[in-house]
C-alpha cells in the first residue's frame, strides 16, 4: 500500500518516553571506561530501535524500526511514517498502528468487498474517514460503482496520505471520488443524497477520541440508516475481535446495530501486524443470503482485478466465529450510547519528538 518514500530522520539515542529506544545508556556506561587499543577495526552495529504501543497496563507491542519516514501533527491527532523491519512501512495515528505495507490489505479487503458483493447493484458509496484512502482504492476496484464520497475530518491526514501513501495516489485523483474535508457525522446528517453503502472506516474508539459517538445507537439510527437507498448496506470496522479482547467494543458494536436494523452480520480476519483478529460488521434490512458460489462470480464480473484475501469460501468462513465469541455476541446486552459508551485502552505511545 506505501511505496516510494523519501529518505528517513535520524532518530534520536536516547530512550525516549514515547517509545524509541537507543543505545544511550549503554553507551554512557561505556564511556567510563578507560578506552581499550582496538587491534583491529570493527564495523559498527547498527543501533536497534524499536516502537512499542500499550495495549493494556501490562501488555505492549514493539515493532523494530529502520527508520521513523515522517512525523507530522494536526490540531487533531499526531501521525507518523515508520518503516518497520517485519511489516514494512507502517501508518500510525496517535501512537496507534492504522496500517502496515504488508497486510494492508486483509483490513481494507475485509472492510469494503462484503458489503458491496452483497448489495446487489451498487453506484453509490459514503466512506467515513478513510483519509488513507486505501478504503476509497478498493470500492473503486468495483465496475458498478459511478459516485464515492470520503468524508473525513482531518486535511492534515488526508494531505500527509496522499503525499506519502504512493499506492493509493490513483484513488485520489479519480474522477469518481468526492472528497470533503468534515466530520462525517455533520455531512451525512445535512445531505440530500442517499447512498447504496455506507462505510465505517474511523480511528478506534477512544476516551477524548473525536469517533466514538460514530460508534453510537443513535447515530445509527436517525443518521446512517436514512441515508441508505433501497437494499442499502452499512459496515463498520469493530475492534479487536480475539478470545480475549472481543469484549473491548466489538460485542457492543455489533448488538447496537442490532437494535437499528433487521439483519446484522459480524465476521473476523486475522491481521498480523495487529497481533488480534480483528472485527467487522455489517448490517441491512435486507438479508445477506449469498453463497460462497454465487459470491465468486460476482467477485469475478464486478471487480477490477485479483484480490489478495478474500474469496466467496474465506467470506462466509469469516462469518464463521468461534464459541467463545459468538456466545458473547448473542449474550451481549450492552447498547452503546454517548453517555454509556465503551473504549478501546489510551491512546498509544505518540512518534517521539
Amino acid at each position: 500500500m506505501v511505496g516510494a518514500m523519501p529518505a528517513a530522520e535520524a532518530l534520536p539515542r536516547e530512550v525516549t518516553a514515547n517509545g524509541y529506544g537507543g543505545g544511550a545508556k549503554h553507551l554512557q556506561l561505556q564511556l567510563q571506561l578507560p578506552a581499550p587499543q582496538p587491534k583491529q577495526q570493527q564495523p559498527a552495529e547498527p543501533e536497534c530501535k524499536w516502537y512499542e504501543e500499550d495495549i493494556d497496563d501490562d501488555l505492549k507491542l514493539c515493532y523494530a524500526l529502520n527508520s521513523v519516514l515522517h512525523r507530522g501533527a494536526s490540531k487533531y491527532q499526531e501521525i507518523a511514517l515508520l518503516d518497520t523491519k517485519h511489516f514494512g512501512k507502517a501508518l500510525i495515528i496517535d501512537g496507534k498502528m492504522q496500517s502496515t505495507e504488508m497486510d494492508e490489505f486483509i483490513y481494507h479487503e475485509s472492510l469494503i468487498h462484503p458489503p458491496l458483493l452483497f448489495h446487489p447493484n451498487p453506484k453509490t458509496v459514503f466512506i467515513m474517514g478513510g483519509g488513507e484512502g486505501s478504503a476509497a482504492r478498493e470500492v473503486l476496484r468495483h465496475k458498478t460503482v459511478q459516485r464515492v464520497v470520503m468524508c473525513d475530518i482531518d486535511q492534515e491526514v488526508v494531505d500527509f496520505c496522499r503525499t506519502y501513501l504512493t499506492a493509493n495516489r490513483e484513488a485520489f485523483s479519480s474522477d469518481k471520488l468526492c472528497l470533503i474535508i468534515k466530520d462525517a457525522r455533520v455531512e451525512l446528517e445535512k445531505s440530500s443524497e442517499k447512498f447504496d453503502v455506507i462505510v465505517g472506516d474511523l480511528a478506534d474508539p477512544v476516551e477524548g477520541g473525536p469517533c466514538y459517538q460514530l460508534y453510537t445507537k443513535s447515530f445509527y439510527e436517525h443518521i446512517v440508516k436514512p441515508k441508505l437507498n433501497d437494499h442499502g448496506i452499512f459496515v463498520t470496522q469493530a475492534g479487536p475481535a480475539g478470545v480475549l479482547t472481543h469484549k473491548e467494543v466489538f460485542s457492543s458494536i455489533y448488538n447496537t446495530l442490532r437494535h437499528v436494523f433487521k439483519y446484522v452480520q459480524a465476521y473476523t480476519a486475522h491481521v498480523p501486524s495487529f497481533a488480534d483478529t480483528w472485527g467487522w460488521v455489517m448490517a441491512s434490512d435486507h438479508p445477506f443470503d449469498l453463497n460462497a458460489q454465487q459470491l465468486n462470480e460476482r467477485i469475478k464480473g464486478r471487480i477490477v482485478g485479483e484480490l489478495v484475501y478474500l474469496s466467496g469460501e474465506s467470506l462466509i468462513s469469516s462469518t464463521t466465529l468461534n464459541k467463545s465469541v459468538h456466545q458473547s455476541l448473542l449474550n451481549e446486552t450492552h447498547v452503546y450510547t454517548e453517555d454509556d459508551a465503551r473504549f478501546i485502552y489510551g491512546h498509544g505511545r505518540a512518534c517521539c519528538a
